[in-house]
């Protein structure tokens, strides 16, 4: 097997395959601390951090935005005779890249790896065609795919949601695009199906069936489950919270949210958390309170893995490059075994200034190096104990006697209240907070 693919046209020459070099490598085109093989508490980096690719803003955007037209070249682009002759060149530049890379994953919507038809039958055809040569890049790659997805949120149709949708000829429309995106995954071998709801909310009350709505989604969701599974699917469903934009408000507002919502519609033995840091960040909440909620609920999943700009009100999808950020994803994620499912997706985009094809290249080796930082810090702080030594301690009331009893339901309320009266005046102790800020920094530093 070739050290990378390339197809008909080399469409990142002058970048070979992005090797290890260390911490003082100058090299920009290098890692400085994400060593594949290295073992970290008894497995690979690799294997610990399941590295992956988004489709749809490595190789679909170019820079445009609200204001200006695109910046980056896409060279895959310039000789395509048509669009399904530009998907197949994407197709060849995307495997170029995510095998100079080294990841050893993907992810994507339906509509990032082929064109949309005339008719829902055009549309699936086009998608089964591309999917046909994907599949054959992978086996000549070893490249697999994560978790695939559908675009409902693009087309105008889905202006008022997709499978929440007003009207009920959107909804099928909605169904047919699932249907095709699960089958596309089942047949690249996909790991996951994720659900982004990106226009499941609403925009306004005064127009909303509010109710309707989440019960049309909740039935939509159980649906697809039971084709997948029809379909031989073993896979694990996620859904990805984020609380706005496109829409005023969002049904998978948060981790918290979903898990209620999954739970009334009977679907959390299916579905786990596809948690992005910007989307986190977005709701209110740091990355590191919704990866400990979906841990604490048993639902985590998979990451998508990036950061937004905290004076910038909307979702900016930068690279991640917080060594703090990161540990403490790492540290959530190793306490509950590391990934079982998912991994760790770029869903980030290069800046709209950066124009040249090794910007792509080195965000994602930052992104990389800064995970790689974190998984080692993570396990530095799992092996030493002292966090958990402390929390065990603070909790200790718990272990044993009438707090124990209380924790195994083996207490009535007026016997809880009455111990109040033998406790009497109760003291104080410190939550050390401060202290343990200060030790994380220890840990950053390799004290």
């Amino acid at each position: 097997m070739a050290e990378y693919f390339v197809g008909n046209k080399e469409y990142f020459p002058g970048i070979g395959k992005i090797k290890y070099e260390g911490p003082k490598s100058d090299n920009p085109l290098a890692f400085k601390y994400y060593d594949p093989d290295k073992k970290v508490g008894g497995k690979t980096m690799k294997e610990h951090l399941r590295f992956a690719v988004a489709y749809w803003h490595s190789f679909c955007g170019d820079g445009t935005d609200m204001f200006g037209a695109g910046t980056q070249k896409q060279p895959w682009k310039q000789d395509a005779k048509d669009p399904m002759e530009g998907a197949e060149h994407k197709l060849d530049a995307a495997f170029e890249f995510i095998t100079k890379l080294g990841a050893e994953f993907y992810c994507f919507h339906d509509r990032d790896i082929a064109p949309e038809g005339a008719t829902p039958a055009e549309s699936e055809k086009n998608l089964m065609t591309i999917v046909a040569k994907a599949k054959e890049r992978q086996k000549a790659t070893g490249v697999k795919l994560l978790w695939g997805t559908a675009n409902l949120f693009s087309n105008p149709r889905f202006m008022n949601g997709a499978a929440t949708n007003p009207d009920f000829a959107v909804v099928s429309h909605a169904a047919a695009q699932v249907k095709a995106a699960i089958d596309a995954t089942i047949e690249l071998g996909g790991q996951g199906y994720t659900f982004w709801g990106g226009r499941e909310g609403y925009m306004s009350l005064l127009n909303t069936d509010l109710k309707r709505e989440k019960e049309h989604l909740g039935r939509f969701l159980v649906m697809a489950r039971d084709y997948a599974r029809s379909r031989g699917f073993t896979g694990v469903f996620y859904i990805e919270p984020k609380p706005m934009e496109p829409s005023k408000h969002q049904y998978d507002f948060d981790v918290e949210t979903v898990a209620g919502f999954l739970k009334q519609f009977g679907l959390e033995k299916d579905f786990r958390m596809n948690i992005e840091a910007n989307h986190a960040e977005l709701a209110g909440h740091d990355f590191h309170h919704e990866l400990e909620t979906a841990a604490a609920l048993g639902l985590f999943g998979s990451v998508d893995a990036n950061r937004g700009d905290p004076r910038n009100g909307w979702d900016t999808d930068q690279f991640p490059m917080s060594y703090y950020e990161t540990s403490l994803a790492m540290l959530t994620i190793l306490k509950i075994g590391g990934f079982t499912t998912g991994g760790l997706n770029f869903d980030a985009h290069i800046r709209r200034n950066s124009v040249d094809p090794s910007d792509l290249f080195e965000a994602h080796i930052g992104g990389m190096d800064a995970f790689a930082v974190g998984l080692e810090v993570a396990h530095r702080i799992i092996q030493d104990g002292k966090y958990a030594a402390f929390v065990k301690q603070r909790y200790a009331s718990f272990d044993a006697g009438d707090g124990a009893r209380f924790e195994k339901g083996q207490m009535k309320f007026e016997e809880l209240a009455g111990l109040a009266k033998e406790y009497g005046s109760v003291g104080f102790t410190s939550g050390k907070q401060e202290r343990l800020e200060n030790l994380l920094n220890q840990y950053l530093l390799g004290l």
